[in-house]
């Protein structure tokens, strides 16, 4: 059994982080796989970028998406420790005694794994534009890469859009009301819809290049 609290995607194998994510204690959990998932879309971003071929016109903005797919690999990553780590507080906040201590802590943990979702979020939101580009100027022969890619970077924000929904609700385990939470979170709670909306557009794209990566879907 690997010891999860050691293991991050920085240092372990991918047996390693899959089997500490594979026990029943949350660290890494849901969040960290998400950003795992955002770690491969961008890896494949990265990967068909290096493949397509540009004209001079284009070679600017394709050399753009290569540089912050390479760069997003590594920021993702780095979220999904994050996340482990807010994950790990999360839980061990629901473990204290109940009492004032345990809301306060409740409170702070769910606000901050919000948080770390709602960044990854985001960076999951600003990815879409890349691979859009590609799917339109790509390597042809690779457009079944850049749908596995959108199914990977779906994967990512339908994880995020979740748990800052569930942390932000999680807080009426300290008393609050849901009205209460949206007022007093008004970036974290508009985030949700803005993940939604994203996606929607993931969706919209992945229908209309789909006849192109399965055509015999089609027969």
């Amino acid at each position: 059994m690997a010891d999860s609290e050691a293991v991050t995607t920085q240092r372990s194998t991918v047996q390693e982080w899959t089997l500490a994510l594979a026990e029943s204690v949350g660290s890494p959990g849901g969040g960290a796989g998400a950003g795992l998932m955002l770690a491969i879309a961008a890896s494949l971003t990265s990967m068909v970028a290096g493949y397509t071929d540009a004209d001079e016109q284009q070679r600017a903005e394709l050399d753009n998406v290569h540089s912050r797919a390479r760069s997003l690999r590594e920021a993702a990553l780095q979220l999904a420790d994050d996340d482990a780590s807010a994950s790990k507080a999360f839980g061990a906040a629901f473990r204290l005694e109940p009492g004032p201590e345990r809301e306060d802590a409740i409170q702070k943990a769910s606000v901050e794994a919000a948080k770390s979702s709602a960044l990854l979020g985001g960076r999951a939101i600003d990815a879409i534009g890349d691979l859009e580009w590609l799917a339109i100027h790509g390597n042809a022969a690779l457009i079944a890469d850049v749908v596995v890619a959108f199914g990977a970077l779906r994967a990512a924000l339908t994880g995020a859009r979740t748990n800052v929904s569930y942390d932000l609700s999680t807080l009426t385990s300290a008393g609050a009301t849901l009205e209460q939470i949206r007022r007093e979170h008004q970036d974290l709670w508009a985030t949700v819809k803005h993940l939604n909306a994203a996606l929607d557009r993931i969706d919209k794209i992945t229908a209309d290049i789909d006849h192109r990566a399965a055509p015999t879907d089609a027969h």
